[in-house]
């Protein structure tokens, strides 16, 4: 830095070693701040998270409730070839939006996640709304996982015999707790209860294989279903637009089941040797998508016909194991006991979710203030790393969870929950558009793909095609509640695409105070900050190069390595 506070950047962060000096938007040219990074021991994050932490995060964020319990009322509606053609084009699309986040992540891995990368790469005012909207979600969405924690021990003790209250209230210091001790705890506990939840739906698809080829009762239904009743159930209409209708229909049930699966954005801050960790995460998301989703809904759709009894009555029913297609599944072979041993793993799967959104819900508040779109008070980390500030003001609005103990006040909850899930397909959408005018940037300014650490494998034309997919699901996502009683349904429509315009007055209303501009693909700064990330890098390469030297790995790690861990 010279006397006039403008920082020289380093050879290693620039394409040819010989840049001039430079000012840059990113730099707070008082204390040296590089706007999205924070390097500060007051404000910095700990890089605790490991390689097999990330990739089980990755996988964990996707594993939930939706699948186990959501893809019931999918399949009651339009049957099982239209949930998996559905499930099967919206993991594509993930995929897509993962890849693309992981080219920008790969590249500068900063503190500020995703948020960041539109306010660098795109708009400030994108990196705005993307940030607050985000944030909304998850604060809702945490007392929401909560609540359904409360709901599924309810399958063994009725709310007549236990308040909810009380399990809320557990829960919740439960998680609290987990997230307060650090990455590092965290990243540990998740990391086991993500391995938890593999070993559960691996058991779960087996369980479901052997019903579809008689098994565990001797019938072997094969694809059965699949003719009778049929693979595709008309919805609303009649023929092939009612068939057509209804194969839409699960798009939103396959979307909001993905949901979550991009929270490994959220990590890069925290990330040991991001570079690599992160890239190979979203590889292994692929080939998880395909085995945890994809096989497991083409098997439910064999094991339950779309026109089971049993099947209506799940989805008349809270989020325990009565409400799974799985159970019902058990049900129709005549298996005992099982029903209890899902219910339990269902719990953990809530309790999961519940930790993993309160941590996304704080780190997201804590990227806003180091993207300067928060309070900086929210970029304030305690010895072990943690933006304390930004937890417990997350963790306040999980005391929402209690509104669902009122009868009273559980519709309205019920309408925030459904107002932030379409903040998910726009945190989608924001994440592809980014990725364009990054990968514009890149063509503008000479910066190859052999120089990128990773790159999305479809480019710029597969962020376009999924973000057309997003578009239209955003955009078509209630279109039932155009057919039928509009006095019934206008609070479905009005909770279901009241988060566009929200999403629309944040990006203008801070474009207006702010008199922001978007980023032009030649001035589009690469740089800035990017040596921090790569001394830090150099380091942790040196030290596990030692590390390796002083300690051959053994057989069995190499084994776990190439051959099993691509499922964990």
């Amino acid at each position: 830095m010279d006397n006039y506070g403008v920082t020289h950047r380093s050879s290693s962060s620039t394409p040819s070693g010989d840049k001039e000096k430079m000012t840059y938007s990113d730099m707070d040219l008082d204390n040296t701040h590089v706007r999205g990074i924070e390097t500060s021991a007051e404000t910095s994050l700990h890089r605790g998270l490991k390689a097999r932490h990330i990739t089980m995060i990755a996988i964990g964020g996707a594993i939930g409730t939706g699948l186990i319990i959501g893809t019931g009322k999918a399949l009651a509606q339009a049957g099982p070839g239209s949930i998996f053609i559905s499930y099967s084009i919206v993991g594509f699309v993930v995929y897509l939006v993962m890849a693309a986040l992981g080219e920008m992540a790969a590249w500068l891995p900063m503190s500020a996640g995703f948020t960041g990368y539109a306010s660098r790469f795109c708009d400030p005012s994108l990196g705005f709304a993307l940030g607050w909207t985000y944030w909304m979600k998850y604060i809702i969405v945490t007392p929401n996982q909560l609540t359904a924690a409360a709901l599924v021990i309810s399958f063994w003790l009725p709310p007549d015999r236990v308040n909810p209250g009380v399990w809320i209230a557990i829960f919740l210091v439960l998680v609290l707790s987990i997230n307060y001790f650090g990455i590092r705890f965290f990243g540990e506990f998740e990391f086991w209860l993500s391995s938890f939840k593999v070993v559960v739906i691996v058991g779960v698809i087996l369980l479901a294989l052997i019903i579809a080829t008689g098994g565990a009762d001797g019938d072997a239904r094969g694809f059965r279903y699949w003719d009778s009743p049929g693979a595709f159930r008309p919805y609303i209409a009649t023929g092939s637009w009612g068939q057509f209708l209804g194969f839409w229909s699960t798009m939103v049930n396959a979307t909001f089941a993905y949901l979550g699966t991009e929270l490994v954005g959220v990590t890069v801050g925290e990330a040991q040797n991001p570079r690599k960790t992160i890239p190979r995460a979203i590889r292994l998301t692929f080939y998880r998508i395909v085995f945890f989703y994809c096989i497991s809904i083409l098997l439910i759709g064999m094991c339950v016909p779309y026109d089971s009894k049993e099947l209506a009555f799940a989805n008349g029913v809270s989020n325990n194991a009565n409400a799974s297609p799985f159970v019902v599944a058990i049900k129709l072979a005549h298996i005992p006991v099982l029903d209890h041993i899902l219910n339990a793993c269902i719990l953990l799967f809530v309790f999961s979710a519940a930790n993993s959104d309160l941590y996304i819900a704080s780190r997201t508040l804590y990227g806003l203030s180091s993207d300067g779109a928060a309070p900086s008070i929210f970029r304030k980390t305690n010895k072990n790393g943690v933006p304390l500030y930004s937890l417990l003001a997350s963790a306040a609005f999980a005391l929402l969870a209690f509104l669902n103990v009122s009868n009273d006040s559980k519709a309205v909850f019920s309408y925030f929950v459904n107002l932030t899930t379409i903040f998910g397909l726009m945190t989608w959408i924001s994440i592809l558009v980014t990725h364009i005018y990054f990968i514009k940037a890149r063509r503008a300014q000479g910066l190859s793909n052999d120089a990128m650490p990773f790159v999305a494998p479809l480019g710029i034309y597969g962020s376009y095609g999924a973000l057309a997919m997003c578009c239209l699901i955003a955009l078509t996502k209630n279109y039932d509640v155009f057919v039928g009683n509009w006095s019934e349904k206008y609070p479905t429509f009005i909770t279901g695409y009241l988060g566009i315009p929200v999403y629309l007055i944040l990006i203008f209303g801070h474009k207006l105070w702010t008199k922001s501009k978007g980023v032009r693909a030649h001035e589009c700064d690469f740089y800035t900050g990017k040596d921090i990330i790569d001394r830090e890098e150099e380091e942790f390469l040196a030290a596990k190069a030692a590390e390796r030297a002083a300690r051959p790995e053994k057989a069995g790690s190499m084994f776990y390595r190439r051959f099993v861990s691509w499922l964990f």
